[in-house]
């Protein structure tokens, strides 16, 4: 099959629009499991009434494990929001109520977020033995929700259609947990590109969430100990030791 030039790439694989279907291909190195793993996750949210685009199939292509979803014609409101950075509190306020959407659902469905987080935590090789311990005794010491949690939200997952309807896309990072240690994560995702970004963010999730800053922060070693175990090429790793060794000199 020739998908043609992909319209996007990540660190796990690459997204083609093909035959009005995006087409998402993953990576030779990830487990086999991979595609049915998210496809399952996709297909939750799915069912629990969120915008999320429909899984149609589960498949292989070329020999590469890939999922075929319906296509969603918009675009992204971090994209829309780079050339009009004065809406950024319109926007930010329209990406929070989603987010408030989805962490308003209980869930016994998918893997706890604790599990997830113990897992990364243990990975991340550049985190000596004594700062996983201080890590995951505070990860023992947290209150653990059900709450559904998207994993990895920030504006450029959410698809704004021309009839303003939103839709939220990659469910691989989903998990049930905590929405403090959720909202942190998308505080520490916006943090590495903008700092008054970051600030509107949590100013206004804050608000409308009830939840003090505090409470919040007190998952910052555990998320930023976690993502050190991803990776990305895009991330500083001296941000996030910072953050760890802040905690475990305390």
């Amino acid at each position: 099959m020739k998908l043609g030039t992909p319209v996007a790439k990540g660190n796990t694989a690459q997204i083609y629009h093909y035959d009005n279907k995006i087409i998402k291909v993953f990576n030779d190195n990830l487990p086999k499991t991979e595609s049915h793993y998210e496809a399952t996750i996709q297909k939750y949210a799915h069912s629990c009434g969120l915008s999320v685009p429909e899984v149609i199939d589960v498949t292989e292509i070329d020999g590469k494990q890939a999922i075929i979803m319906e296509f969603i014609k918009g675009r992204t409101i971090g994209d829309i929001l780079s050339e009009n950075l004065n809406q950024a509190e319109y926007y930010m306020t329209i990406s929070i109520d989603i987010q408030q959407g989805i962490h308003s659902i209980v869930t016994d469905s998918l893997v706890p977020m604790s599990v997830k987080l113990r897992r990364q935590i243990k990975a991340a090789q550049q985190l000596d033995t004594r700062q996983k311990s201080v890590l995951l005794k505070k990860l023992d010491a947290m209150t653990h929700e059900k709450r559904l949690c998207h994993g990895d939200f920030h504006l450029f997952n959410l698809i704004k259609s021309d009839n303003d309807k939103v839709t939220i896309i990659d469910w691989v990072d989903a998990s049930a947990g905590d929405p403090r240690a959720d909202v942190y994560r998308t505080y520490l995702l916006y943090e590495q590109f903008s700092m008054e970004l970051a600030d509107m963010y949590l100013h206004l999730n804050c608000n409308k969430s009830g939840l003090s800053k505090d409470e919040i922060f007190q998952w910052a070693p555990i998320i930023a100990g976690a993502r050190l175990s991803e990776n990305v090429s895009s991330e500083s790793n001296e941000r996030l030791m910072r953050i760890v060794e802040n905690y475990c000199t305390l």
